[in-house]
């Protein structure tokens, strides 16, 4: 498989909300197409963003003197931007600890997600000269929008990462990053890589060292070799025909973790959960069976020979009581995972050296798990890009629910 070089469409002039993907009775799917330009993508974003863009280089220094001086910094987001939100986090409190900010836990200026709709509720986000930034695809988020109205009405300086300039979102915003390319799928991965490459983007320039927009595509592309693929769909051969998922992981891997388990239930319309590792050994294993998948996620290279040992405990654990283990692994540490522990298949994350370790883990999983959805959702027969708006029932409860 090759990934297609071409940019994707922008978003609509004047903006407008996306309307349902046209249906695609088999793969490959608008999700499929997504997920092939994603290195491209990244590389084209990267090479935009890094050094030339004046709000980039602006949110850059705002974040680096908000940090020093101390005061808060929230990032915001709702489903797949709530999980770019918390990779965007990850990147930003790396490169501010680059760049001689002290981020220890408890310190002011450490940059923190929060949930969109929680943060909306408070009635002083953030507070005078601080920092709220806004991860929306579109722009359009209703409770992504309310919290930066929030933040504006404190006194913060408020910042959106989103495709276009156009949306509601851009509107409240002081800092407009804009990614500029549009996810063709409703069950987003052009949404989810997008902002995050855009937070290396803006991480790059607070700590003056380049982002490799060859890296990336590198990176990006490893997920679609012909081997991983092969790997994948193994992989979701076995997944798919169980009745839930468990996805767990630690450290810098929990909003990929998060990630995965939202894309199994939008694209594969398979109940699915994230657990922090060490959690699922203090009461949750009760709550699994032959009918369960366990894919534990071990890439962050901090804590990661404690964690893939602590993952092969939970491995044993779930081999005695009949569930399926699989693992989405650094390649350094696969040779610690025997292979009986992972009966339903292993997808391995190569190093990147050349990236910053925050990017480099959080991007290198991206790919695995976006393919891994669309490989279950093949394997289930089921178009993965309506995320089941198609169907009147569902359709309904999204009225319904508003």
């Amino acid at each position: 498989m090759k990934s297609p070089g071409g940019p994707l469409p922008g978003a609509p002039d004047p903006w407008v909300g996306s309307k349902m993907p046209a249906r695609r009775r088999q793969a490959p799917y608008h999700m499929t197409d997504m997920i092939l330009a994603e290195p491209a993508l990244a590389g084209r974003i990267a090479e935009r963003l890094g050094g030339k863009d004046p709000h980039t280089v602006r949110l850059a220094a705002t974040a680096l003197r908000v940090a020093r001086e101390g005061r808060p910094i929230f990032v915001v987001g709702c489903g797949t931007s709530e999980h770019g939100a918390q990779a965007a986090a990850e990147i930003l409190r790396e490169a501010l600890a680059t760049a001689g900010v002290p981020m220890g836990l408890g310190r002011a200026g450490v940059p923190t997600a929060l949930q969109a709709f929680e943060a909306g509720l408070e009635s002083d986000l953030g507070g005078p000269d601080s920092l709220v930034i806004g991860i929306s695809h579109e722009g359009g988020t209703r409770a992504t929008n309310r919290a930066l109205e929030r933040a504006q009405a404190a006194g913060a300086h408020v910042a959106i990462i989103t495709v276009s300039d156009r949306s509601p979102g851009a509107a409240i915003a002081d800092i407009v990053v804009t990614t500029e390319e549009m996810d063709q799928s409703w069950c987003h991965t052009v949404g989810y890589v997008s902002p995050i490459v855009a937070a290396a983007a803006v991480a790059a320039l607070i700590t003056e060292e380049p982002l490799s927009a060859s890296a990336l595509r590198e990176l990006l592309g490893a997920g679609l070799a012909q081997a991983a693929v092969g790997q994948t769909e193994a992989m979701a051969a076995i997944l798919g025909g169980l009745e839930r998922l468990i996805v767990l992981a630690g450290g810098r891997d929990r909003s990929s973790a998060r990630e995965l388990a939202l894309k199994v239930e939008e694209g594969a319309h398979i109940a699915a959960t994230m657990r922090d590792l060490e959690t699922m050994l203090h009461g949750h294993l009760a709550g699994i069976d032959a009918r369960t998948g366990v894919i534990v996620i071990a890439v962050d290279p901090a804590g990661l020979d404690e964690r893939v040992s602590r993952a092969a405990d939970v491995l044993r654990g779930v081999r005695e009581i009949g569930a399926h283990g699989a693992t989405i692994l650094a390649e350094r540490a696969a040779p610690q995972v025997e292979l009986g522990l992972t009966p339903a298949g292993r997808l391995i994350v190569p190093e990147a050296p050349l990236l910053p370790l925050a990017v480099a883990t959080i991007l290198g999983t991206a790919v695995p798990l976006q393919l891994l959805t669309e490989r279950l959702a093949r394997s289930r027969g089921v178009d993965p890009d309506p995320i089941r708006r198609d169907d009147p029932i569902y359709r309904k409860a999204a009225q319904a629910a508003g």
